[in-house]
């Protein structure tokens, strides 16, 4: 099996899972790979930081199709970053942002969807 980096997904398509994926789970991660093979040490960290107080959420690897799901995210964001989280609906942040919710002591309540 070999990796095209021009393949992609049609914008359409991908737009409509993210808008269903974030409707339908409590926790939702968009990362670059899997929670077995993270791709970049962003999504890496982002995985661990939910991961100690989650054992239920969902992940999106955005590899397949990366400019579409970059679209698809920012309409629902503002950021085409990623990782990005998303907790009930409604967008948390990247690492980044799930490290200064750990430092404040915030994230276990954050995800307590």
């Amino acid at each position: 099996m070999t990796f095209d980096p021009n393949a992609s997904l049609p914008q359409e398509e991908v737009t409509e899972h993210v808008d269903s994926v974030i409707e339908e789970n409590d926790v939702v991660l968009f990362m670059k790979g899997t929670p077995v093979m993270p791709q970049c040490g962003y999504s890496d960290r982002a995985l661990q930081y939910i991961g100690q107080y989650r054992e239920d959420f969902a992940t999106v690897d955005v590899l397949e199709s990366l400019d579409e799901y970059r679209t698809a995210l920012e309409a629902h964001s503002g950021w085409e970053t990623i990782p990005q989280t998303f907790v009930d609906g409604e967008f948390v942040g990247g690492s980044d942002i799930l490290v200064e919710l750990e430092e404040r002591g915030e994230l276990e309540e954050t995800l307590q969807a």
